[in-house]
Formats: C-alpha cells, structure tokens, sequence
C-alpha cells in the first residue's frame, strides 16, 4: 500500500529569504541548459525576491529552490545579480523597471535582460554555448547613454567567489564583458569567473540541427519556442528529469516518456534515446512493474498506465528515428513491461480488463479509490501492447508479436464495447467502474489519508470522481473516432471543469470536490483538452486553451507551475514548473496541428489549421532525412486532406493547401 508520508515534505517556504519560494508574485523563470547544467533566470517584477536573479543547478541532482547552487543561506539570489557601482552610487536591478525576454532568431536558446543603471543602459545575455561542459554563459553590455565619462565597477557572485569589472566609459561607449559559471560537480558548487567577450567555448563542428515551425502567429509560435528551448534545459546528459522542478525531486516513467517523445520531435533524438534506455533498464522491476515516485510500488498499487505509455513512446521513437536497436537492446525490459499487466491478478474476471487501487492521477485506497478498472490503464497499456507487437515483428519475433496484438485489441475493445464493463455512458467516457461494474462516482478518503485542512478532499462530501480530464485521451491518441458521439460528449461533459473553484480560466485534472491537493487549474491536463478538441474539430475550445496558457502564471517565459492554486507547503512540497507541459505543447503542435505520424516506410501528414492561420512552414527529422512542411489555408481544399510522404535521406518537401478548421 502507498506510504502516505510520501506526500509529505519538510521545505517551508515561510523559513529564509523570499527566493527560496517558487510562486512569487508576477515571477517567471526561464530555463537554460545542456544537460550537464541547469539554470533558470528569475524575473520578479513585483517586489517579491530578486527582481533578476540566477539559478544554478546540477540537472542529476534534484533539489528543491533552496537547494539551488546560487542560492545565499541569507541572501537568496541578490549576490547573482549585478551590481553597479559609480561615483558614489550603486546600483542593481530594480523590481518592475527589468524587460526580460527569450532573445528571437537565437541559434541556441538565449534569455535577454535589459536594465537602467543611472545613465547606463545594461543588458546581459544567458544562454549555455558549450555544449559539453557544465558552463554558463552571462554577456553583459553596458552602453553610457548619458553626456559625461562614467567610471565604475561591475560586480556579481555566487555563495563562493565573485567577479568584478572596472569600466570607464566615455559618452556614446559601450563596454563588453563575459561572464562564465562553471559547475564543480563533485564539490556541488557554482564558480564565476570572467571570460573573454563571447563566453564560453562552442563545441567542434556544426550544432545539430533542430526542427522549426513557423505559424506567423504571436501566441502558437510563443508557446512552441518556448517549449522547444526549455523541455531538453529539463534533461540532464544522463536522462535523469525532475518530474516538477524544485517540487517532487522524484522520476517518473510516464513524464520521461513523454519528454522523451517531444523531444525526438524536436531533433535530440540521442538525448530521447538516452532517457528510454535508462527508463527500460533503470525503471522496470525483474518482474515488469515501472518506478513511479523512483519507488517500485505493490501489484495494487502499480501504475499499469506507465508500462503502455513507456512501450508506446518507444515504438514511437523507433517509427521517428528508425532505430530499433534500442528495442533490441532492452528487449528483455520491453517483454517484461508489456506481460506484467497480463498477470491473472491484475486482470477483472468478469471483462478482462485491468484492475487496481490506484488512478491515474495517483490517488489510492487512502484516498477512497476502490478496486476498480480505470479508463487510462486500459487505454495506455492496449496502445502499448499493439507498439510493442510491431517492435516483435520488425525484431522477427512473431510468437509475442501475435500475443501482444490480440491482448491489445481484446483491452480496447473491453474498454470501448463491454455490455457491463465499457467505460462510458450517455456523459461519454467515464474515468473509473468498480469491480461489480458501477462507476465509481465519488471517493471518501481515510484517517489515514494525512490530508492538511482546507484541501477540498477534506472537507465535507460528496467527493466526485467524474468528470476527468484524463477522460478525453482515448480522443487524442485516436483510439475513438474524434467526432463520434461518445467523443462529442466527453467533451461536453469535460467543459464543467473549466473555472471550477476560480475565475482565471484552464482545466482543473478532475472535480474539484475529490483534489487532495491544490484546487486550481493544470497547464499540462489543459492540454489534454486542447489535443483532443483539435482531433474533433473543435478550434474554437482548442484556441480559448492556447490563448490562456499564453497569459496565465508562467506565460511571459513558457514556463508553468503544474497547477495554478495554492498550496499547503509543509505538508505538501512547493508548487514547481512541469517539464511534461513542454512535452505536451511539442505533441499537440508536430502530432496534431501538423499531424505527422511517421510510419515503417512512410510519412502520414494530415495538417489541422486553426482558423486565423495563413499556414505553416515546418522542418522535422524523420528517419535519416529531414520533411519540410508548407502548408498554405485555402477554404477550397477538402475539409481534411492526408498526405502520404515516403521516409528518406536529404530534404523531403510537401507543399499543399490545407483547409482551415471551422
């Protein structure tokens, strides 16, 4: 049974300097990294913390904020910031008087900063241009906008040195300056020192190209940059990635997936190769279980969803990459997670269909989850099964291959058509039926449960279970016609949980009634929304959820707290930023949006423009080659057009007219 003290953590955001909190006022952070640093800028504008601070971390060791490297004991973040010391005056970034921004047309993902010192323009500049050191890069310019000659010093530091710059700068001069922190890894520590004007090295030979995608459009392209740069600043070169940065410090086999998915997409397919080999070596039990919280967990409370999520993304990769030496590699791994869920003691007699105590959002028997058959386990592990059935027959193992594919047809269509056991009714998909064949509508937690006072599972019932967010993925991954009337009313019944307990906009995961934890809208369970509303045709809804992740809390850096509400910290940790959101707006782009699928020996393109968009123009790695996309709104062309382009080296082109979505 889950250890509910596993909820419970010691890190009080009301002990030490502001800094220390993740949730600031007005605060956004951007993320930097090349997998052997993490860094995020900190813009505060509101007067809570350091209006322009620097975050240095080790990407392998998950710590909360305050466990940062450049976080001061005392003083927070104010020693990385400049300062700058004229005359008789110093100065320092200002609270609401710093313009901060990702710096457009970068080669490499870059933060730009821009300040006024006095008569001092400052702008500094981070980015991480060494690809294979632990090394961070500060360009800093200052330009004497005023009519007499200036001198001065610039200083900034970490908890362990500090570097400074004298400068004289006559009217009209600008002073260059470069500034590197290098991570000591084993000591667990961060050096600044000054460099020659330029930063650090650049690594030998061309950077890998990535993929571009171009929707002259404001918000999409906002969003999709955003992601691009930050989701592979999550990773560190080992694979390892913080579930909800500074907040769980713990791993996941469904978040890395779906990293690992997003950034194939993205074109770090040996960082995405790197993540599913440690996920299948690392992250399966003997018997075939998968970790979740880095904890393997009983057979009642395994998360059967992660053992078809982690053999789904794999046989997405290899279609992607067309490397199938990974599966050959952890074949035994790939065996074992797709026959743990077969087991007799995890299946329902009556339906065939798997059966446990936890849901898909980690609730359990503490909680009021009974023995039941979750909408998400049997979804997840059917998709799984059928990838792993094309793995064995590309791999000449034709025995499992025949296994695999009927067990995942027999799920689905149990999940979709059992007389008793399917999981829907006239709502459309419904989250979970207990064993008898009831859905389960509402949960009551136990004693037992540590739930802190205020959150709405403690408080008085009914407790609802329906309506769930994770009820529309059987409309995203395809596994149901996306306009059929099960699918049309999922999404009715879902739109109850936009605004539920808040006035702000986004979907909350599930009703608020049943939250153990904060009650407030969710970035990455929002976007679930979003996917399955474009696969249906629904712009209208698929907009309203771009156009609120672009303005909510995270929005200025693309950088979102896993849910925007407030929190019990202690017990519960500090809300933190979600690499799986990334992930997500990566899928919801190249998979929806673009629609492409790559297949054995082919490209399946099938492009959905929201209404607004003049077109797109794209560029993915697919196999060894790259498929450029140019796609032109035309309301003339049928209403949705596939495109089927074959798989191969050198540049691939598709150029097509493409209707708008109503």
């Amino acid at each position: 049974m889950v250890d509910v003290a596993e909820h419970a953590y010691r890190d009080d955001p009301a002990r030490g300097h502001p800094d220390v909190r993740t949730r600031l006022s007005g605060t956004s952070y951007f993320f930097l990294g090349n997998g052997r640093i993490q860094a995020a800028v900190q813009h505060a504008p509101a007067g809570e913390g350091t209006p322009l601070g620097l975050l240095v971390m080790d990407p392998d060791r998950l710590r909360p904020k305050r466990g940062a490297l450049t976080m001061h004991p005392e003083h927070g973040l104010e020693p990385t910031a400049l300062r700058i010391a004229a005359g008789t005056g110093a100065r320092a970034p200002e609270a609401g008087a710093v313009a901060v921004a990702w710096q457009a047309g970068a080669a490499i993902p870059a933060v730009v900063a821009s300040w006024k010192a006095g008569p001092i323009d400052v702008e500094e500049r981070f980015s991480c241009p060494d690809g294979e050191r632990p090394s961070l890069s500060r360009d800093v310019t200052l330009a004497n906008a005023g009519h007499e000659t200036i001198a001065g010093t610039l200083r900034t530091g970490t908890p362990g040195t500090e570097a400074s710059i004298a400068f004289s700068l006559a009217p009209g001069d600008r002073l260059r300056a470069a500034l590197v922190y290098d991570l000591d890894r084993a000591a667990g520590s961060v050096d600044v020192r000054i460099a020659a004007p330029g930063g650090g090295a650049r690594p030998p030979g061309p950077r890998p190209e990535r993929t571009t995608v171009e929707f002259g459009d404001p918000v999409l392209d906002r969003l999709f940059r955003a992601s691009a740069a930050q989701l592979p600043a999550a990773v560190s070169a080992a694979g390892r990635m913080d579930g909800s940065i500074w907040q769980y410090n713990r791993e996941w086999v469904r978040d890395q997936a779906f990293a690992a998915l997003a950034l194939t997409m993205l074109g770090h397919q040996p960082l995405a190769r790197t993540m599913l080999r440690r996920l299948a070596i690392e992250f399966v039990t003997e018997e075939g279980a998968t970790l979740d919280s880095s904890q393997a967990r009983g057979r009642g409370d395994v998360e059967l969803d992660q053992n078809g999520i982690l053999l789904h993304v794999l046989g997405e990769y290899t279609a992607w990459t067309g490397d199938l030496g990974l599966a050959e590699e952890v074949w035994d791994h790939v065996a074992a997670a797709a026959e743990y869920p077969l087991r007799a003691e995890l299946r329902h007699p009556a339906s065939g269909l798997l059966c446990g105590t936890r849901e898909y959002w980690e609730r359990h028997a503490a909680h009021g989850i009974k023995p039941g058959l979750e909408l998400a386990h049997q979804l997840f592990v059917s998709l799984g099964l059928a990838a792993a059935a094309s793995l064995a027959r590309q791999l000449g193992r034709p025995q499992p291959a025949a296994r695999w594919q009927h067990e995942s047809e027999s799920l689905r269509d149990a999940m979709l058509s059992d007389p008793v056991f399917a999981l829907s009714d006239a709502r459309g998909f419904v989250k979970r039926r207990l064993v008898t064949g009831q859905v389960q509508e509402t949960i009551l937690p136990s004693p037992r449960a540590g739930l802190p006072e205020g959150v709405p599972l403690a408080g008085d019932p009914p407790h609802r279970l329906n309506p769930d967010t994770s009820c529309v993925l059987p409309i995203a991954f395809g596994t149901v016609a996306p306009r059929s009337a099960v699918a049309r009313a999922t999404l009715n019944h879902i739109e109850t949980l936009w605004n539920q307990a808040w006035h702000r906009g986004g979907y909350g995961r599930y009703h608020v009634s049943s939250e153990p934890d904060s009650p407030g809208a969710w970035p990455f369970a929002s976007i679930f929304v979003a996917r399955a509303a474009v696969e249906a045709g629904d712009a209208a809804r698929a907009w309203r959820i771009l156009r609120w992740l672009a303005a909510t809390d995270g929005a200025a850096s693309g950088a979102w707290f896993e849910n925007n509400g407030p929190r019990a910290s202690p017990p519960f940790p500090q809300v933190g930023i979600t690499p799986w959101t990334w992930a997500e707006l990566v899928v919801l782009v190249v998979q929806h949006l673009l629609g492409v699928r790559p297949g054995p020996d082919a490209v399946t393109v099938t492009p959905r423009l929201l209404p607004g968009l003049a077109g797109v123009e794209a560029r993915l790695p697919v196999r060894e080659g790259w498929l450029r996309l140019r796609l032109r709104a035309d309301p003339d062309a049928p209403d949705v057009a596939t495109f089927r382009v074959p798989c191969g080296a050198g540049e691939t082109p598709l150029e097509a007219r493409v209707r708008p979505m109503p």
